[in-house]
């Protein structure tokens, strides 16, 4: 393995594009430490320590997870690069509904370009609308009755001035991950987001290692050995698990029609179309959380305003505990997770225009008539397919509530046994390993799977 890493140096333009890679996310890494004048990183700390479990504790943390814990430490970084994977996502279900930016697409590398000026526009106005939430939000947090902002500081001087830092941040973000993109190897934004997920791994370690003891039977609360390796080994197998699935495909033979020219026969030849498993990614998690956690930061918001012993406090009390767990919750977050998991897929894959495509192209599917046939065919495999990773995700995404419960851990460290960090972070990975096999195999370097190997996806 040592040989394998050596190798990725011996090649100028790889170990160019690793060092600008690594550089730049160092470079990311140093705004999580510049916190924003005017604000109580300690008082601030201290409500997410203190407050995980609460709807609007679960909220802050799932960003805070994707800025790599900038908002606990009240950063300037503290957004992330969330702003722009929203206006990413927006434009990617408007081009699909917009005939003009269905127009723009079709243009080629003219058009990506002006769709992705839009995003940028449009990541400036999220920028704006979240800061100036988040800092709304940053008045009502007080521990002990000592404010994250002091109450001489509140006010609009102080609102413009944050938004416009967390603004900067996240639009500097942006622009390094554009920076990897055209320099460095990986996708720039994925690695920022991976990185970011990836830093807080020393801290859920950490958290795991003040509860451990080496007694055979330990206390209540705590972790002894035979709790630790089954820890241990869980997260191996989870990790496993999703690497088996992200690669998982169904390959559907395609069969290129034969034509002849003169005394040659041109074409066919026999290839695969591959549907992967999870056709969805992590996207449809991410659209079950918010749905799920808004509700319960909004109940949480209506309860304190009405008097304990109350009839609306009742309501609103059993509407929280709801939206925090047991059996309802894990029932609606389950179908939530499979309605966006077939809505996403059924944005993205187009069994009608590529069945065109292969038409034009000459290539069918053996057995199945080119055209309306092949469509429906290929809607029906890709449903089938659909199912598969609906329930690979929701297994995945209540993973952390079960450990959680089940080992009596922190939910925070629960979530790195599934959910959406786990999945971006093995996700992004393999892609990174995918490019510098790449470039190993393609001048005749053994890849990190030895020979001539290279990570394909697994067969379903």
């Amino acid at each position: 393995m040592i040989e394998k890493f050596n190798n990725m140096f011996k090649i100028p333009e790889l170990r160019n594009k690793l060092l600008i890679t690594l550089g730049l996310i160092a470079i990311c890494r140093l705004g999580v430490f510049i916190p924003m004048p005017g604000v109580d990183t300690t008082v601030l700390k201290s409500y997410f320590q203190q407050f995980t479990q609460t709807g609007v504790g679960q909220l802050l943390g799932l960003v805070d997870l994707f800025a790599g814990g900038a908002m606990s430490s009240g950063a300037i970084f503290g957004l992330g690069i969330m702003p722009y994977i929203s206006a990413s996502i927006i434009f990617q279900l408007l081009v699909g509904v917009v005939p003009f930016l269905e127009k723009l697409q079709k243009e080629g590398e003219a058009g990506r370009k002006k769709i992705n000026q839009y995003t940028r526009f449009t990541t400036v106005g999220l920028c704006l609308f979240q800061a100036f939430i988040m800092t709304r939000t940053l008045y009502a947090i007080e521990i002990n009755n000592v404010p994250v902002v002091p109450v001489h500081l509140q006010g609009f001087q102080f609102q413009l001035t944050a938004a416009l830092l967390l603004t900067t941040g996240t639009m500097f973000l942006m622009w390094i991950g554009e920076q990897i993109d055209s320099y460095g190897i990986g996708s720039g934004i994925s690695l920022i987001i991976m990185v970011s997920i990836v830093d807080r791994l020393p801290w859920a370690f950490s958290q795991i290692l003040q509860n451990f003891t080496f007694s055979i039977a330990p206390a209540e609360h705590q972790i002894g050995i035979a709790k630790l390796l089954i820890l241990l080994c869980a997260f191996l197998i989870i990790v496993a698990g999703v690497v088996f699935i992200t690669q998982g495909q169904r390959r559907i033979p395609v069969q290129q029609a034969k034509h002849t020219r003169g005394r040659k026969v041109y074409g066919g030849q026999k290839h695969f179309l591959p549907l992967k498993v999870n056709q969805a990614g992590v996207m449809p998690i991410i659209f079950a959380q918010s749905l799920l956690i808004l509700p319960s930061a909004i109940t949480r918001g209506l309860q304190v305003r009405f008097e304990p012993g109350t009839f609306w406090y009742w309501i609103t009390s059993r509407m929280t505990e709801i939206f925090q767990g047991g059996f309802v919750y894990v029932v609606m977050y389950v179908f939530l997770i499979a309605f966006f998991c077939y809505f996403w897929t059924a944005i993205q894959f187009n069994p009608k225009e590529m069945s065109n495509n292969m038409k034009d192209y000459g290539s069918f599917i053996p057995g199945i008539r080119p055209g309306h046939r092949t469509a429906e065919y290929l809607e029906n495999v890709m449903s089938r397919i659909t199912l598969a990773g609906a329930s690979f995700l929701a297994v995945i995404a209540i993973l952390p509530m079960m450990i959680s419960g089940g080992f009596e851990i922190n939910r925070a460290v629960a979530s790195f046994y599934g959910g959406t960090g786990l999945l971006i972070v093995v996700g992004v990975a393999l892609d990174l390993v995918q490019k510098i096999e790449s470039h190993l195999v393609m001048r005749h370097y053994s890849g990190f799977l030895g020979g001539s190997s290279r990570i394909r996806g697994r067969r379903g």
